[in-house]
């Protein structure tokens, strides 16, 4: 198409394919991925020579919000003539820094003067039936998440096993204490393993890989005449439970829309409920496994396009919204080069880019606070320390215990409600703060009335109740925030390049810390009080409150693409 006068104005650039080309690429192609918009679109059927006219506005149109981004429109006709975000003459990195929603917001008038480049605007259209929600992709991060199922049962166990253990195996206290916290340190071994595994085998393939150890180690366990024998088990156990915690969240995110994100990728904390079911056979998890999809994002960064799409048309609720997922990935991937590259060039990167450094310290110290703040302790040793905030009666304690575990997973449900609807944000500053609130209640109970160091005897009903009632809170606090969602905002934040190996690093500092809680409590109150204790795991709790408050911001809402623009990781 040539202007009529034979010869450009001087407004007019020509833009050929070989300032856009990558391999594999037409010019249409092009239009529709760099400049995503519905005009693109239909620019791009209408034209199909090796190059194009555009017409670029005066320096006085250009987009104010950026200076470097020019509106411009192919020259046909006014009343047809689409107006699109484009690049500059010679780059177009200023448009691939943009997130799809800038692009957007660039596509909208925004002052009169810009009006005469809109295209008429059309006649209303009847109003859209309601989008039917998509159950595929929930039955998947179920599925997934089942794994969370057998990592319970592993840790667990040991709290109703070792009274027999003793018994038929001599097995001493101490070593007890061993077999019960160790299988945290050993699943770091799983979890630095599991990132590996996942860029290289697929994410589908790591959660069989899961199932298998999750078969071997209660296998060699149940056979186990000793106790060299079961830390053997324990630590074919925590290689598994390493696998669990870093693939079962990414999954469950990768596969999700990111309307409903937050609600799925906390499904795998919701094993808590289901102890009774942790004799379920891994064998039968694996083999339903191999009927999910794989990670769309993962097919992509494999150059496997065509699956990926048919994923994303499986897992959205429209077809739309399938294309526009897909746009949003290969942007991210072949943009951004996200693609397939070595684990050492990423960490390089990693290392020398101050966003991803950033990101990586976010998952890292997130991790840890959830930790830290002292959970683990609290529900593993519940009887003891209700028992010694005046609760005599075993009875009561084991019933108390069941309380706990129901509060924890109805609490649980509530966030998984309200993730994708009041955000992560919001429930994580409620939840560091009312555990921070409980947590010096708790100390403050035993330090005026107990002495400090947990004197049955000094206690009265109602200093005992209290104390349940605090102690209580700080579970419901914690599972409705802190606990589900340090997993959600660590998964979904990494880049795609870095998402495996940086969650298995972030389920790494989850598990030392865990380790380290589990093993130090009881010398840790001997040595400092039961108050002392309650205190400081108080103020790693408004530690973590501040850290939240100050550092994280809101993602609901947001696509694992935006996020990179979010936290300038590109």
């Amino acid at each position: 198409m040539q202007h009529p006068s034979h010869a450009p104005p001087p407004n007019v650039a020509r833009f050929a394919p070989s300032m856009f080309h990558r391999a594999g690429d037409s010019t249409c192609n092009i239009v529709r991925r760099y400049a995503r918009t519905p005009d693109v679109r239909a620019l791009a059927s209408m034209t199909t020579s090796p190059s194009h006219d555009f017409r670029v506005p005066p320096a006085p149109q250009r987009h104010p919000r950026n200076p470097y981004i020019y509106r411009v429109s192919p020259i046909v006709p006014p009343a047809q003539r689409p107006l699109i975000p484009c690049l500059r003459h010679d780059t177009r990195a200023s448009l691939t820094r943009c997130s799809l929603s800038q692009r957007a917001a660039m596509a909208q008038p925004t002052d009169a003067a810009e009006m005469p480049l809109l295209t008429k605007p059309a006649a209303a259209a009847p109003p859209l039936p309601p989008v039917r929600r998509n159950k595929y992709p929930f039955f998947c991060a179920v599925l997934a998440s089942m794994t969370s199922i057998l990592t319970g049962y592993n840790v667990a166990v040991m709290s109703g096993a070792q009274i027999f253990m003793a018994e038929d195996l001599g097995i001493s206290d101490a070593q007890i204490e061993v077999l019960s916290g160790v299988i945290n340190i050993y699943s770091l071994a799983g979890a630095l393993l599991a990132g590996w595994t996942s860029d290289r085998l697929g994410r589908r393939l790591t959660i069989v890989l899961a199932n298998v150890f999750f078969l071997l180690g209660p296998l060699c366990m149940t056979l186990a005449g000793g106790y060299n024998a079961l830390m053997v088990g324990r630590f074919i156990a925590g290689i598994a439970v390493g696998y669990d915690f870093v693939i079962a969240p990414i999954y469950a995110a990768e596969i999700s829309p990111a309307s409903s994100r937050g609600l799925l990728t906390s499904v795998p904390e919701v094993y808590s409920m289901m102890f009774a079911a942790g004799v379920v056979p891994p064998v039968f998890l694996a083999l339903g496994t191999l009927t999910m999809p794989e990670s769309p994002r993962w097919l992509v960064m494999k150059g496997r396009v065509a699956e990926a799409k048919d994923v994303l048309h499986r897992t959205s609720d429209t077809a739309a919204e399938a294309e526009r997922r897909l746009l949003e990935i290969e942007d991210v991937v072949f943009v951004s080069g996200d693609g397939e590259g070595s684990s050492s060039s990423a960490w390089k990167e990693a290392a020398t880019k101050p966003g991803v450094r950033r990101v990586l310290a976010m998952v890292l110290t997130l991790q840890f606070f959830q930790q830290a703040s002292g959970i683990d302790s609290v529900v593993l040793y519940g009887p003891r320390i209700l028992a010694m905030a005046g609760v005599t009666s075993n009875t009561l304690l084991l019933s108390l215990n069941v309380v706990f575990g129901v509060a924890k997973a109805g609490s649980i449900l509530i966030a998984m409600a309200l993730v994708d609807r009041a955000g992560r944000r919001p429930l994580l500053l409620v939840s560091t703060g009312g555990m921070a609130a409980s947590l010096v209640v708790v100390g403050s109970l035993f330090a005026a009335f107990a002495g400090g160091d947990g004197d049955a005897a000094a206690t009265t009903v109602a200093t005992a109740a209290t104390t349940m009632a605090a102690v209580m809170a700080y579970v419901v606090f914690f599972s409705m925030g802190l606990g589900p969602m340090a997993w959600v905002y660590s998964s979904e934040i990494l880049p795609l390049r870095l998402r495996g190996q940086g969650a298995g690093l972030g389920t790494a500092m989850n598990r030392v810390a865990c380790g380290v809680v589990i093993m130090t409590f009881i010398s840790l109150y001997k040595a400092i009080t039961m108050a002392g204790a309650f205190y400081l795991y108080g103020a790693i709790a408004a530690a973590a409150f501040v850290f939240v408050y100050t550092c994280l911001p809101e993602t609901r809402g947001r696509s694992l693409e935006d996020m990179e623009e979010l936290f300038h990781t590109k």
